[in-house]
């Protein structure tokens, strides 16, 4: 099925409290497995948007690196303003938006670190070029210019022929969902939204408005 054809199925079909899985983490699977068929190049991308210090909002583009019962994993360098948000405020929102097929899914949750053993493992896993990378880069800090960056990069292909360590200050989090909301395109803008809400130790799920 194309995806102008899959487009006007999913609208057709649409989405109630009815049709999804008891748990936001499931029905999560269920939705992103599908897109990734459709579009896996860009599939685990996702906007992380946390508060600066001065209650300004800010957003960026990061990978999804894993979803399991905990919640939504991604891994940063935790001295970038970012990290030093997440930091100051555990609280974050993710948003994927799947445009192609005409779904979003929206996530507010408490954020918290992986692990250091899951960091070691998934560092150890990426390429030998993005750990350089991650070693290198003094993130959201005023670079002088890109050969500044590449004289760090050098030195450090120096310094570690073999393996190479993972920075204490890079690693993963981990948001566990409070609020996962589903958004499926309808005609006329009549679209179907179904909100799991954490309460207590169970998730409601309920209908909103488009």
């Amino acid at each position: 099925m194309d995806m102008a054809a899959m487009r006007e199925e999913f609208g057709r079909i649409g989405l109630d409290v009815s049709d999804v899985a008891d748990d936001p983490i499931t029905q999560f699977r269920a939705w992103f497995d599908l897109w990734a068929d459709v579009n896996p190049y860009i599939a685990d991308t996702m906007v992380l948007s946390t508060v600066d210090a001065d209650g300004w909002p800010d957003a960026r583009a990061v990978l999804l690196k894993g979803v399991d019962s905990r919640g939504f994993v991604f891994y940063t360098n935790r001295l970038s303003a970012k990290g030093r948000q997440l930091e100051a405020n555990s609280r974050a929102a993710l948003t994927m938006v799947w445009r192609e097929i005409e779904r979003q899914v929206r996530v507010v949750g408490e954020v918290s670190h992986v692990p250091e053993s899951e960091s070691d493992a998934y560092f150890a896993s990426r390429p030998r070029g993005a750990q350089i990378g991650a070693c290198a880069s003094e993130q959201s800090e005023v670079l002088s210019s890109r050969a500044e960056l590449e004289a760090r990069v050098a030195e450090l292909e120096e310094q570690y022929p073999d393996e190479i360590p993972r920075p204490p200050h890079w690693g993963g989090y981990l948001i566990t969902p409070h609020q996962v909301e589903f958004w499926q395109g309808r005609p006329d803008r009549l679209h179907d939204r179904v909100r799991y809400r954490r309460e207590a130790d169970a998730w409601i799920t309920e209908r909103l408005a488009p």
